[in-house]
């Protein structure tokens, strides 16, 4: 079972995890990414589901338009673990990739 991460863990994730915060009466992060249009969003969220099936850990999204909304939480865990943060690196590195302001 993965664990949750301790204060220290998350702290030392936040510097790293640029555009994301904690979620409100929730253990969770999120960000929300805006692309150029809804075909680049859709993009963004078919990369990325290939590499959350790959690492068998799911996010909890919402595309409108060229916006896409994400919540990651490890239910396993019931709160934020190391997978989340290395799946919010990955949404970066692939945001990234196609220019997401």
């Amino acid at each position: 079972m993965v664990e949750r991460l301790s204060a220290e863990a998350r702290k030392a994730a936040f510097k790293e995890l640029s555009g994301w915060s904690e979620v409100s009466g929730r253990d969770a992060i999120a960000r929300t990414f805006t692309f150029k249009d809804f075909n680049e969003a859709f993009g963004f969220m078919a990369r990325v589901a290939v590499v959350a099936e790959k690492s068998d850990h799911h996010p909890e999204w919402r595309n409108v338009y060229k916006t896409v909304e994400v919540v990651l939480s490890t239910h396993d865990a019931d709160g934020v673990t190391q997978r989340d943060v290395d799946l919010a690196k990955a949404m970066n590195t692939i945001a990234g990739q196609l220019g997401q302001s």
